[in-house]
């Protein structure tokens, strides 16, 4: 059974969300590529990114069960990577919630 494309959270949770986690999210992010049914975010490969990627995977995997997350930590030091697709339909949703744009720097 598919999972409907909704996020569970209530619009003081999202706000909270927004201000607690996902700006700085953006904040770290330092490009963005658009995929067929996502987008790939990519940050400095440090120990404290990649724990902030960690949490936000984990509030959103239960509050967003139809996205899919991958995080890719790369040999040589290279940039992390999250993945995150959902259906075709999630993907304006994805965009709204984790950006669509590398912000300018």
């Amino acid at each position: 059974m598919e999972s409907p494309i909704a996020c569970t959270l209530n619009h003081a949770e999202m706000r909270e969300r927004r201000r607690t986690i996902l700006d700085a999210f953006r904040g770290a992010t330092i490009d963005v590529t658009s995929l067929p049914l996502g987008y790939v975010y990519h940050f400095a490969p440090t120990s404290a990114v990649l724990a902030q990627i960690v949490k936000l995977v984990d509030l959103e995997r239960q509050c967003c069960p139809f996205l899919a997350f991958k995080i890719t930590v790369a040999a040589n030091n290279q940039a992390i990577c999250l993945e995150v697709a959902g259906p075709p339909e999630a993907k304006p949703m994805i965009a709204d919630f984790f950006g669509s744009l590398a912000p300018s720097r």
